[in-house]
């Protein structure tokens, strides 16, 4: 069996140092796949969680870490159609991106435009189809809606609050845990409106002013137990919360729930790598059709862009877990297959 280069993890999970560059098996293509060589691959918070062995990869996928992708296809698996040897192309996986070479179902690949690199294209499959899911299919996001966004710098809010501003939401709050990261969401083009820092200010009250005491109609989260009473009291009447993680915890203590029946709340917990594949397959057709061809490079003149806090070589791979792992990133980390 051939090998290829892949990020790998001594003892297969542990801490940051035992992230290495090794060889690993290369995949070869099944019914319906493509193979893919790839050019950079995107950093998640999953992939911290999945490296400590608290979140392994679902049933049938690689072990090795990562999710998202850019890359020229090199070989099509039995009955794979709408692709050709050489198609520039950014996908979804399972599991498997952080290597030289990855399989993925044909559904899951989308062509690259031609204005982004490399690097800004393997930013997008993740954090953007996790904001559209979260944000349009969930969240039902209207024009006129109020919407509120935590963790707004990272790359999931950015795209998230871009998306907003796209379906042209009223207001978008973001939340954040510094000043420069807050200057920086009210400087991109499409950026947040209004912005509150979590840690210094009560974002409930500031949502209650900006939107003339009704709250917000859409809330996106990722923190949980911190932010729970305060996102509750946030919502306006038939609001819709998506949770996406909970980084602060999930036990939410003495936690009154009249608000949910008087106001009648909609709150819908999601996950985007656990779907089926039909499920994934939808997703990102409808986000390939609605959203890719808005998306241009920091740069460019797309209305919607891609932010890049830094590209890493693969080598480095440890000193790029270790800048997510300490969130002080504005934008999305990606790392070069060099």
């Amino acid at each position: 069996m051939s090998q290829m280069r892949a990020v790998l993890i001594k003892g297969e999970k542990g801490p940051v140092e035992n992230l290495y560059l090794g060889t690993a098996p290369k995949p070869a293509p099944a019914d319906g796949q493509v193979l893919v060589k790839i050019k950079a691959f995107g950093l998640n918070r999953m992939d911290i969680a999945q490296r400590e062995g608290l979140y392994p990869p679902p049933a049938g996928s690689s072990s090795i870490l990562g999710v998202e992708f850019s890359g020229t296809v090199a070989e099509l698996g039995p009955g794979a159609a709408g692709w050709q040897v050489g198609d520039e192309v950014l996908g979804l996986a399972g599991g498997g991106a952080y290597a030289e070479y990855i399989v993925v179902q044909q559904t899951h690949l989308m062509k690259k435009p031609s204005n982004l690199s490399w690097v800004e294209a393997a930013s997008i499959p993740e954090a953007f189809l996790t904001a559209y899911q979260a944000l349009v299919l969930i969240g039902d996001v209207k024009k006129g809606d109020d919407v509120l966004i935590h963790a707004g710098a990272s790359g999931v809010g950015i795209a998230a609050i871009q998306l907003a501003r796209q379906y042209e939401a009223k207001t978008v709050t973001a939340t954040a845990s510094t000043q420069e990261k807050l200057d920086g969401l009210l400087r991109i083009p499409l950026g947040a409106t209004h912005v509150v820092n979590y840690k210094t200010q009560d974002f409930a009250e500031e949502v209650k002013k900006t939107t003339n005491g009704k709250g917000v109609d859409v809330i996106i989260d990722f923190v949980g137990q911190s932010h729970w009473k305060q996102n509750i009291d946030s919502l306006a009447v038939d609001g819709r919360m998506t949770l996406l993680s909970f980084l602060s915890g999930p036990i939410v203590p003495e936690f009154n729930i009249f608000p949910l029946l008087f106001k009648r709340l909609r709150i819908q917990g999601s996950a985007l790598r656990s779907r089926s594949i039909s499920y994934q397959t939808d997703l990102i057709s409808r986000f390939n059709s609605d959203v890719l061809e808005k998306i241009s490079g920091e740069q460019g003149k797309g209305p919607i862009r891609t932010y890049i806090h830094k590209v890493y070589p693969w080598t480095e791979i440890q000193d790029a877990h270790r800048c997510m792992a300490a969130n002080t990133n504005s934008g999305k980390l990606i790392v070069e297959v060099v």
